[in-house]
C-alpha cells in the first residue's frame, strides 16, 4: 500500500470543540455531528465469512482514548495507553520489543519513524523515546490531539492553537514554529499531519497547508471545504485524520462538511464533495471511503468525487475511520467489531471480535497484519488464512 509518510529528502542538521486561546483550551460538548442517541442499530445478520481471518495475537496496553491509535511502521505496531504506557510490538508475534511506562497520562500518540518515538501527554509535554527509554522531553504551548509525525531526524507537532512546530529528533531543540490564526473552536480530536515526498503537509482549519519541512515556510494552501452557517459552531471545518495518499493525491475530511482532494504537487483542489462525517477517510488509486455521522459508509471515486456505492446497514454503530487493504475495506465500531467490507460493493466479507469495547481510531496494516486497538486497552493482530 503507497500510503507512505516518510520525507524523500533527507534533512540536514468522534468530537469535542475545544475553545482555545494563549495556550489553554476548555473543552465544550458537541453533539451535532454524532450518531443521534435515540436511533439503535438495527440487529446485525450472521457474519458472511467469505475471506477467512485468523487471530494471531493479543496484547494488553492499558485503557485508551481516541486520540491512542496504532501506527504500523518498519515491522513493529507502536502503542499507547492513557495511563502512560508505551510500546512497540513485533508486527508478526505481537510480542514487545519495548515498552516503557512514563508515569503520566498520554493524550496523542504515537508517532514513529521506526526508530523514535514520540507521544504527547496530557500535561503538554512532549516525549521522544527510543529502544524503551526516554530521550528527551519539552513543553508544549498548547493542547494537542494529534499523533506527533517523526520524519527526517526531527519531531513535528500539530497543536490546538493551529500551530505547527517542529524539533530535532535528537536533542529536542525547537526548530521552527509556523502559526495560522484561526476561529476561536477547534476539534478536540486527531488532525493530518503527513509527509508527501519533501513537504510536510498539515491540515490547518479547513485548508490542506503545504509547509516546508526545514524552515516552516508554507509552499502552498488549498481550501478543502468552506465554512458555512450562522455561529461558530456551525462553521466549524477543521480537516479530520486519517486521510488517503496516493502519490501526490492526498484525500481529505472537512469535519461535518466535506470529503476532497487535493493535487499536492500543485497545491490544487481536484474535488470537493459534501459528507456530513466526523472521522478521516482511506482509499486506493481508484476509490475514497469514509464513514458519516450516522453510519453509513460511502466511497467515493478518486479521480472525480462521483460516488461509487454506499450502504446503510451499519448506521449508527458509531463507526471509526476505514482502512483499505486488499479486497476490502476494514471499520471499527462502537461494540468491538470489526467489519471487512468488499470494496467493490460494501458487501460483507467478514466480522471481527474483540473484547467488546469500542475500536479506537482506524484499523492499521503491519506487513500482513490488519490491526486494531480497543478502548479497554485491547491490541488484536489478524491474518487472513
Amino acid at each position: 500500500m503507497p500510503q507512505g509518510n516518510g520525507f524523500s529528502l533527507q534533512l540536514a542538521s468522534r468530537g469535542r470543540l475545544l475553545l482555545s486561546g494563549l495556550g489553554l483550551a476548555a473543552a465544550i460538548g458537541l453533539s451535532a455531528c454524532s450518531s443521534p442517541a435515540k436511533f439503535e442499530p438495527a440487529p446485525l445478520a450472521p457474519p458472511a465469512a467469505l475471506l477467512g481471518a485468523n487471530l494471531a495475537w493479543s496484547t494488553q496496553v492499558g485503557t485508551s482514548g481516541t486520540s491512542l491509535t496504532p501506527l504500523a511502521t518498519a515491522g513493529r505496531v507502536f502503542v499507547a495507553g492513557a495511563s502512560g504506557t508505551v510500546a512497540a510490538l513485533d508486527a508478526d508475534t505481537g510480542k514487545d520489543v519495548w515498552r516503557l511506562d512514563l508515569r503520566t497520562g498520554i493524550s496523542a500518540g504515537v508517532g514513529s519513524d521506526g526508530q523514535t518515538a514520540a507521544v504527547i501527554t496530557q500535561t503538554n509535554d512532549l516525549v521522544a523515546i527510543a529502544d524503551g527509554r526516554e530521550l528527551w522531553r519539552v513543553r508544549l504551548p498548547a493542547r494537542a490531539f494529534t499523533a506527533p509525525l517523526v520524519a527526517g531526524q526531527r519531531v513535528f507537532v500539530l497543536t490546538a492553537d493551529r500551530s505547527v512546530t517542529a524539533f530535532d529528533g535528537r536533542t529536542g531543540a525547537r526548530l521552527w514554529s509556523q502559526a495560522r490564526p484561526g476561529e476561536p473552536l477547534v476539534l478536540g480530536q486527531s488532525g493530518v499531519l503527513l509527509a508527501v515526498g519533501n513537504t510536510l503537509v498539515a491540515g490547518l482549519s479547513a485548508r490542506l497547508t503545504g509547509l516546508d519541512p526545514l524552515n516552516g515556510t508554507i509552499r502552498w494552501e488549498a481550501l478543502v471545504a468552506s465554512a458555512r452557517g450562522t455561529n461558530e459552531v456551525e462553521r466549524l471545518v477543521d480537516l479530520v485524520g486519517t486521510v488517503s495518499r496516493q502519490g501526490d493525491s492526498v484525500c481529505a475530511r472537512a469535519f461535518g462538511a466535506a470529503v476532497g482532494c487535493v493535487d499536492t504537487s500543485r497545491g490544487a483542489v481536484v474535488w470537493s464533495k459534501p459528507a456530513r462525517g466526523s472521522t478521516g477517510v482511506h482509499g486506493d488509486d481508484r476509490m475514497v471511503f469514509g464513514t458519516e455521522s450516522d453510519g453509513r459508509v460511502v466511497a467515493w471515486q478518486r479521480a472525480s468525487g462521483e460516488r461509487s456505492w454506499e450502504i446503510e446497514r451499519l448506521k449508527y454503530r458509531e463507526l471509526t475511520s476505514p482502512l483499505a487493504v486488499g479486497r476490502v475495506v476494514a471499520i471499527g465500531d462502537s461494540k468491538g467489531l470489526v467489519h471487512l467490507l468488499s470494496r467493490e460493493d460494501g458487501s460483507e466479507m467478514n466480522r471481527l471480535t474483540t473484547d467488546g469495547s469500542p475500536i479506537v481510531g482506524a484499523p492499521v496494516l503491519a506487513g500482513q497484519t490488519l490491526v486494531v486497538q480497543t478502548r479497554n486497552g485491547g491490541v488484536y493482530g489478524w491474518r487472513p488464512q
